[in-house]
């Protein structure tokens, strides 16, 4: 499987990004295999880290429209959504879009708006429409939430609710640059920037690379051995809730997201290593609530791997459903 249509949305990405972040491909991996299976996206760093540069040069490399939004106390569900007003010329309501009718919206430290609005994009990234006064509005496809947070900062934030969390596909972080690439940051700083390449992706083309990624095979012993991940979450004596069955599905997803990625028409255990924490962790909700939001989480999914059996290497996948 060449899978053509990945390579090229894939390429896309990486070149465009690659001229402002040094850097983060493995975030960037993960940005495209989210986009490619429908999913959203949470950055969780401190400030100063490229978050939001990351969200819109990744945004700014397809050809699909983008918003963004600043999220803050204030902020009401009304203005993600969308409002219905009067047309007194007309003498009729008409209904104003908010900026979730877009293909690549940024939600900017979304921790910052209030219960009530984060709430507001439930049904937005789960069912990929939104209800006004009875009224149901599809949004556009594709459909993909990049959110940026802060963990640090607690003044004038909400933290994400467990139903919330669950809707992001993957939750990772962009971390500290290494000293190379601090220093590469610095020249290219000071340097004149090169002019960006301007994205050439559409929406058909993410169609085509979503039919593809369907492609991709899972054995059996895969299946099983994924589940079994899942279900090991559920039963640790420090943990109030493991792994639901959506990030179950969302697990095997993005490792065939990974697969893909590889150039691979099936999927291989590390495929699966590589998505479990970044899929799982922040849907772990311990007893202790305090420690749920912390690095507690990737601990325990990274134990649950190194315990687990991990299905032979040697599997036939010749053999296919």
């Amino acid at each position: 499987m060449e899978y053509t249509a990945i390579r090229k949305l894939h390429n896309a990405v990486t070149s465009r990004v690659s001229q402002v972040i040094v850097g983060k491909e493995q975030v960037v991996d993960l940005a495209v295999i989210t986009l490619l299976c429908g999913g959203h996206m949470l950055l969780d760093d401190v400030p100063g880290t490229g978050k939001t540069v990351l969200a819109k040069t990744f945004a700014s490399a397809l050809s699909l429209d983008f918003k963004r939004v600043q999220c803050v106390p204030d902020m009401l569900p009304s203005d993600l959504m969308g409002v219905n007003y009067f047309d007194m010329k007309h003498s009729e309501f008409r209904f104003i879009k908010g900026p979730v009718f877009t293909n690549i919206l940024l939600a900017d430290e979304i921790n910052r708006a209030m219960p009530k609005t984060q709430s507001g994009l439930l049904e937005c990234m789960e069912e990929h429409q939104v209800t006004v006064e009875g009224e149901t509005y599809p949004l556009s496809q594709p459909f993909m939430v990049i959110a940026t947070q802060n963990p640090v900062e607690t003044k004038g934030t909400f933290e994400l609710p467990e139903a919330q969390l669950d809707r992001f596909l993957v939750k990772t972080s962009m971390g500290y640059p290494t000293h190379e690439e601090s220093v590469e940051i610095l020249a290219r700083k000071l340097a004149s920037p090169p002019a960006p390449t301007a994205g050439n992706i559409s929406a058909e083309d993410v169609a085509r690379a979503k039919a593809e990624l369907a492609t991709v095979y899972v054995h059996p012993d895969l299946l099983s051995y994924a589940a079994a991940v899942c279900e090991a979450t559920r039963v640790e004596k420090t943990v109030l809730l493991g792994a639901s069955p959506r990030a179950m599905i969302a697990f095997v997803k993005v490792a065939m997201g990974f697969a893909a990625l590889e150039g691979r028409d099936h999927l291989l255990p590390d495929d699966l290593k590589a998505a479990a924490v970044p899929v799982l962790a922040h849907r772990i909700i311990f007893r202790d609530s305090f420690t749920h939001r912390g690095d507690q989480g990737k601990s325990l999914v990274k134990r649950i791997l190194e315990a687990l059996p991990v299905p032979s290497e040697h599997i036939d996948f010749s053999k296919r459903r």
